[in-house]
């Protein structure tokens, strides 16, 4: 399985709350925080949606 770096780039002040919770499940805090995660589905659509907010690179 392939995996990816999910850096937190930008606040999740002023978004909406799906968009924060996404933000946790991904266990990202506070903003250039870095975590690794499985290039699954699931992982890949919570990027997805907040794609303006973070940072996506393969580890």
């Amino acid at each position: 399985m392939a995996k990816i770096k999910v850096t937190k780039q930008k606040s999740a002040i002023n978004r909406t709350k799906r968009q924060k919770l996404t933000l946790e499940a991904l266990g990202l805090k506070k903003i250039g925080q870095t975590v690794e995660h499985d290039a699954t589905p699931n992982i890949l659509g919570m990027v997805n949606k907040v794609k303006h907010l973070v940072s996506v690179e393969e580890a």
